[in-house]
This record gives C-alpha cells, structure tokens and sequence, in this order.
C-alpha cells in the first residue's frame, strides 16, 4: 500500500468487512496499523523506554488470543527496530470498543468493523479484559500445555472478581490492584525467557515459602514461536503497606540533618567509624545515637536481617539448577570485567563530553575520576577468582530502598527483575550476595544526599559541613547493616569469602555501582551526578 493511500485510511475510520477475531489477518489493516499508527501512540506511553533512541520500524513478532466464553482480546509482541542498530520487545493487548467514553485520550486506532465505527484501544484500559485475565488466572488447570498458559498458586482459589484499577504511576510496567487484594503486573517490555521477576517470586514463595515478599498468585505466559517461554504477567498478593523504604528514610533523616541545629550537634567533633566496619547498636556511640535516634538505628539492622534471610534462602536450593550456588571460575572473571570495561569506557566518554555542566566539588570529584582512570581500570581489572573462596547465587539485581516496601513493623522486598539496562541472561547470571548489599549502600548513600539537595535551605550548616554529616552516617549506617547481616549469613553456613574478599567484593560492587549511576545523572541531572562522584572517590582512597 502506497504511503498516500495509507494516510487516506488514517484521516478516516479503517473499515474491515471482515469479523473482529480475523483483523490481526488483514494485511492492509497491519500495514496501516504497524507503519503508521503504533510509533505514534507507543512513543507516548509512559512504559516505553526507547525515548532516548530513533524508532526505526515496528514489526509484530506474532500474536495470541486472550480470550473466554467468546470474549476474544488480541495480545501482541510487538518488535521496535532502532536506528542505532538494537531492538526492544513490548506486549501490547488490543480490544474493540464502540463506546467513545472508553480511553478517551489512550485510543490507538479509529476502526470500523462490519459497519460498527469503534476504536482500537490497549486492551488493559478495560475492565471486561483484566475480569478476564483475572479469571483465566483463577480457573488455570495444572501443567497447561497450551500456547497461552495460565497459572495459580494452589492457594488462589474460592474468590471472585470483585474490582480492578490501576494502581497508579509506573515506568516500565502497568500494575493492577484485583479486590483490594491482589496486583497483577503485565510486563510491558519483554524479554525471550521467563522474565526473572516470575522465577523469583515463585521460587521465594512457592518453594521455600520467604515470608517477606509478596506472595506468588498466579502468571499468564506463553510459548512462542520460537517455542520459549515468555513471561506476560504476574500476580502477587497486595502487601498493605506505608509506602517504600525510599520515603520513609528521608523523613527520617530529614529529622537527623534537623537536629544537626536543633541539637547543637558539631559533626566535626562527632566520634567516626571506618568504611566497612562492623559495630552492634550498642556500640554506636550514645552521641550518634543521640543525634539520628535509636529507632532508625533499629530499622537499619532489620532490613539486614531481613536481607541475609533472602540471601540464604536463595542460597539453600540444591536441586534446581536455576537457583543452586555456584563458585566463582573463570567464565564469570571474563564476564565480569568485560561487561564493567565497557560500561566504565561508556561512562568515561559522558564525563568527558559533559565537564562542561558540572561545578564546584562536582567538578572536583570528576576531575579526579579522569586523573585516576587508570587506577579504576586497574581495579575493575584486578577481579581474580582464584583468590575468592565464597559463593555466587541468584540475586535481586537491582536492589535499593525504592524496591522494598515499609509495614507497621517490617519490610518487604520486591521487583525481582534485575537491572534494567542489562539483558535478561545478564540478569539470571549468579552474582556475590553482597552486590544486591552494594546496591543497598548506594541507595543509602543517594538517599543521605538527596535529604541535602532537597532540604538544604532548611540546614543552617554550610555545605562543607552538611556534606562531612552526609558521609558520617552513612559509614554507621552501613557499618550497623554489615554486622548484622555478616553475622546471620554466617550462622547460616552461607559461604560470603573471608573478611579481606569481602571488604574486596564490596568495594568492587559498589564501583561497579556508582560507575553505572553516573551515566544516569550526567545524561539527566548533572547536579547529582556529585552522588556517584563522592561514591567512587571513597572507593579508591580507602
């Protein structure tokens, strides 16, 4: 179809003759709709995360029915082309709507199918589809073999559909709350494997039944052309909640920089700790524990407890292979440093060609980074397994305060999907426990900092001071959060290396962290980009 003719179709409805289960069929309709109308509602969407790049084309990988009782929903696997020479996979699920009150500002395509005018709409705006999903969930039979499977816990059961709605903003995915009860997660961005959010939540809670993570419901799946398994949604139990761990720790070290005045605290005279020492709260000196308060202090060896209990569970598994500790060997070393070389080369060439935004110790720190390249190649390039005694396992992969939900007396920890910018094999590789601890500190660490950059009109103190109070808490946050998560990982008999390997492997994590963190703030808000900064110039004159 000629471009002219295609957008005469686009100024008026596309008009199919044909019925609505036989639309993905029509070449005419694919054309229209893959070359002219997707790039234009996809780029929009919040969960689309090909911003920074030039779409290229749109393919439709293939489709599947969602569908019951002769309700038919049509679920598609949609290929964006880059210019830049890379591709993404998005899941986009299409409905037939003639109301005109149904997403009024999220139509995709205006239609006419068998004389009825309607619109294309992506098909979770309606609830007829997710009461679908929800009860294709609920009714799954054991061991489908089908090419959309549907899966439940056993424990989901004797429920009705009551409700559904979004549960609010989101990047990446689109989440829905069932009954007030119950989240199911469609993955928008997907991935030619079982995405790792799914394993983990089944392996945590069907298998060796973690209390502290939403328990695993149910899934919808299906196999592909290709004949892999491919992950589309994932229901948990809905964790009634006070919000993330992020929010809570700035109101409180809000309070904790207040009292630096209200107080009268002098942060020069403070007694300090070493990077990486372990201390018990009782041995917090009382002056700390007057100035930040004890119950931070607590919540602080909790989420540590809460943790190692993660860790060791995911370390206990000797049967599915998926999930039993490996050793490190020397197919990981090559990994290993070939991913980090190349991410801090990446990152080299964003300072350099960014100098120009930063300012004051921002600057400073970056002009160090580049004076001390060779050092940091060096120590990126100094992993040696050989040396290292302890044991790789599945992990997180992207763990940090935003990931892990406050209660009235706990935490739970979430979103097992790994790191976003790596791939999903990168995702499944088995990692040191202590890099999900690594990127816990530089969560902790970005947290102290943002309290400064958000508040700092409220602080009397000068920066200088503000930013040596920053750096002493978060040595004994992190000092309180090693000896208890050191000392329940040991009692468990999970293998963590010697102290020398894993002061080692923690200092590595966190460089490797803050190095991928600097891309993000130089690209976004060069003013953060001090964060990360700071982070790698503890690292190499510790």
């Amino acid at each position: 179809m000629s471009e002219e003719k295609i957008k005469t179709k686009l100024k008026s409805n596309f008009v199919f003759d044909g019925v609505w289960e036989d639309l993905m069929e029509n070449r005419d309709f694919l054309e229209v709709f893959l070359s002219e109308v997707l790039e234009d509602y996809i780029v929009k969407q919040r969960w689309y995360g090909g911003k920074a790049s030039k779409l290229k084309y749109i393919e439709l990988s293939e489709y599947f029915r969602i569908q019951q009782s002769g309700e038919v929903y049509f679920g598609l696997l949609l290929e964006i082309d880059f210019v830049e020479a890379f591709y993404h996979h998005y899941f986009l699920p299409i409905a037939f709507v003639t109301d005109e009150n149904f997403a009024k500002g999220d139509r995709i395509l205006p239609i006419t199918i068998q004389g009825t005018d309607g619109f294309i709409i992506d098909a979770i705006n309606l609830e007829a589809f997710r009461r679908l999903v929800f009860e294709r969930i609920l009714g799954a039979v054991p061991h489908d073999r089908t090419k959309v499977q549907y899966h439940r816990n056993e424990n989901f059961r004797d429920i009705q559909y009551e409700s559904s709605r979004f549960m609010g903003l989101e990047q990446s995915n689109t989440s829905i709350i069932y009954n007030e009860k119950y989240v199911l997660k469609f993955f928008r961005r997907i991935f030619a494997d079982k995405n790792p959010d799914y394993e983990m939540s089944r392996f945590l809670t069907e298998v060796k039944d973690f209390r502290n993570t939403p328990e695993y419901q149910g899934s919808l799946n299906i196999i592909d052309s290709d004949n892999v398994n491919v992950t589309i949604a994932l229901m948990q139990k809905l964790v009634p909640n006070k919000g993330d761990a992020w929010e809570y720790m700035l109101g409180e070290l809000h309070q904790a920089f207040l009292n630096l005045n209200n107080k009268s605290i002098n942060v020069n005279s403070v007694p300090k700790v070493e990077m990486f020492q372990r201390i018990k709260i009782n041995d917090v000196p009382p002056e700390i524990i007057d100035w930040v308060g004890l119950n931070l202090f607590l919540k602080i060896r909790l989420l540590a407890k809460r943790t190692a209990e993660m860790h060791i569970v995911l370390g206990s598994e000797f049967e599915d292979t998926a999930f039993t500790p490996n050793h490190f060997n020397g197919d990981y070393e090559v990994w290993l440093k070939n991913r980090l070389i190349y991410q801090f080369q990446n990152r080299l060439n964003t300072i350099e060609n960014r100098m120009h935004k930063l300012d004051g110790l921002a600057l400073e720190l970056a002009r160090e980074f580049l004076d001390k390249k060779n050092l940091i190649r060096k120590r990126i390039t100094s992993f040696d397994w050989t040396k290292l005694k302890g044991e790789r396992i599945r992990l997180h992969g992207d763990y940090h305060l935003g990931q892990i939900l406050v209660t009235d007396n706990d935490f739970y920890i979430l979103d097992f999907e790994g790191e976003p910018e790596s791939t999903i094999r990168d995702r499944k590789v088995k990692q040191p426990p202590l890099k999900d601890v690594a990127g816990l500190f530089r969560s902790f660490h970005y947290a102290i900092y943002a309290t400064v950059f958000n508040n700092s009109d409220q602080y009397p103190q000068s920066q200088d001071d503000l930013f040596e109070a920053a750096e002493v808490l978060y040595n004994y946050f992190t000092s309180v959060f090693l000896e208890e998560y050191t000392q329940n990982i040991q009692n468990a008999n999970l293998n963590i290396g010697y102290h020398q390997e894993r002061v080692f492997i923690l200092k590595y994590c966190l460089l490797e962290k803050a190095v991928y963190e600097i891309g993000y703030e130089l690209n976004s808000r060069p003013r953060w980009a001090l964060i990360p900064l700071k982070g790698i110039s503890n690292i190499i004159n510790h």
